[in-house]
C-alpha cells in the first residue's frame, strides 16, 4: 500500500510527533509511505534522518501543486491536520482517493465556522479521533468516528543527557515538578504559574521546569513570573530534543490545560513512571481515571497547588498512580495497535473503493 501522510504544521508538537510514530510503524508494517511537510520544520527533517521521503513545501500553495501533480499516485491520504483536510477536501472530485482524517484537539467548532466545518469533514472518507472528547462534536453532529488513540514508545534513557541538563538548570537537591506544553493559551500556563506561586508559600524544596515552546501567551507568562517573584522556582527551559530522557529527573508531572484532545505528554509521564496532576479538561479524565492520576477543575490554581503537595508528600499515593498508569499505557495506547487499527481503516476504504 502506498500511504501519503499530510502535516504542515511548524514546530514539533504531540500531532507531529505521531505523525511520524504513524509513518515507522507502517513502514514496519511493509508499506510505503511517504510525507508532505512544511520545508524546513522539525518534521520534514527528523522523517527524512530517517530515510523516509518527504515532500518539502512551503505552505498551502506548494501542497495544492503537489497533490495535483502526485496525489493520485498513492492508495490512502491521510491528513494529520485539520489545515491539510481541507485542501483534500477541495481537491476530492479530482484525486479521486480515499482521505482519512485524524482529528487531534478537542475544542468546540464556533457556529459561524460550524457549516464550513462540517462540509469539509464530511469529505473524509474515514474520519479519526484520538479521544471521546476530540470525537464527541463530530459524532454530535451525525459522522462516524472511529477512535483509535495516540501512542507512545519506549526509548532507551540517555543518563549522561539527563545528568548534564539537571546540572545546567542547577536541580541537585531539589524536588522537580514539570510541564512540557507550547506557552500557548489552550495550555493555560498562567493558571499553572499562579499555582506554583501558591506551593511556594508553603514550602521551598522544589524547582518547577516549564518545557516546550514558545506560543501566544509567552510573554504573558513570563511578565507573570517576574511580577510574582517566582524567577528562582519557576524555570522556563524551552523546547528540548530528547524530551523523553527528562522524566527520568521529574518527581511530578502537571498539565494546566482549558482544552486537550487527550495528552501525549501526559503519557510519556506514564511510560517513565512519573505520577500526573492535571485538570480536567478534554480527554484527560479519560486518561486519569481509575486512580492513573489526579485530577483538578480547569483554571484552579489553588486545586492544583494541593495535589502537587499531595504527590510530593504521599509516597504510597505516588506508587499507586504510576503504576495504574504504566500498566495502562503499556495495554492502551501500544504504537503497533495503534497502527494495526489505521491499517485497518485503510483496508476497508480500499476494499470499498476496489483497489
Amino acid at each position: 500500500m502506498r500511504i501519503l501522510q499530510l502535516n504542515i504544521e511548524r514546530g514539533w508538537r504531540g500531532g507531529e510527533r505521531q505523525t511520524l510514530l504513524c509513518m515507522q510503524q507502517f513502514r514496519g508494517a511493509r508499506h510505503q509511505v511517504e510525507l508532505v511537510a512544511r520545508r524546513g520544520e522539525a518534521l520534514a527533517k527528523a522523517a527524512a534522518a530517517e530515510g523516509f521521503k518527504v515532500h518539502e513545501v512551503g505552505g498551502a500553495g506548494g501542497l495544492l501543486l503537489f497533490l495535483l501533480c502526485h496525489g493520485r499516485r498513492f492508495n490512502v491520504l491521510h491528513a494529520q491536520t485539520a489545515n491539510t483536510l481541507t485542501w483534500l477536501a477541495v481537491l476530492k472530485v479530482c484525486l479521486r482517493r480515499p482521505v482519512v482524517f485524524t482529528r487531534r484537539t478537542a475544542f468546540t467548532v464556533p457556529p459561524k465556522r460550524l457549516r464550513k466545518t462540517l462540509w469539509k469533514w464530511r469529505q473524509a472518507d474515514a474520519f479519526v479521533a484520538i479521544s471521546a472528547a476530540a470525537a464527541a462534536q463530530p459524532r454530535s453532529l451525525g459522522l462516524a468516528v472511529t477512535l483509535i488513540p495516540s501512542a507512545v514508545v519506549q526509548r532507551p534513557v540517555d543518563l549522561q543527557h539527563a545528568s548534564t541538563f539537571a546540572q545546567t538548570q542547577a536541580l541537585q537537591g531539589k524536588r522537580v515538578i514539570a510541564t512540557a506544553a507550547a506557552m500557548s493559551r489552550e495550555k493555560d500556563p498562567c493558571t499553572l504559574i499562579r499555582a506554583i506561586d501558591i506551593l511556594r508559600r508553603t514550602r521551598d524544596d522544589f524547582v518547577f521546569l516549564h518545557l516546550g515552546a514558545g506560543g501566544d501567551v509567552q510573554a504573558q507568562a513570563h511578565s507573570l513570573v517576574q511580577e510574582l517573584g517566582l524567577a528562582q522556582h519557576y524555570v522556563f527551559a524551552g523546547f528540548q530534543e530528547q524530551v523523553e530522557d527528562l522524566y527520568r529527573l521529574m518527581d511530578v508531572f502537571v498539565l494546566s490545560s482549558r482544552e486537550e484532545a487527550l495528552g501525549s505528554s501526559v503519557l510519556d509521564a506514564f511510560l517513565y513512571g512519573v505520577p500526573v496532576v492535571a485538570t480536567a479538561a478534554g480527554g484527560l479524565p479519560e486518561l486519569l481515571a481509575e486512580g492513573r492520576g489526579l485530577l483538578c477543575k480547569v483554571g484552579d490554581a489553588q486545586g492544583l497547588a494541593e495535589a502537587m503537595a499531595r504527590v510530593l508528600d504521599d509516597t504510597e499515593l505516588c506508587k499507586d498512580m504510576t503504576a495504574k498508569a504504566q500498566a495502562y499505557v503499556l495495554r492502551e495506547h501500544d504504537a503497533a495497535g495503534m497502527a494495526r487499527r489505521y491499517l485497518d481503516v485503510y483496508a476497508r476504504l480500499g476494499a470499498m473503493a476496489g483497489d
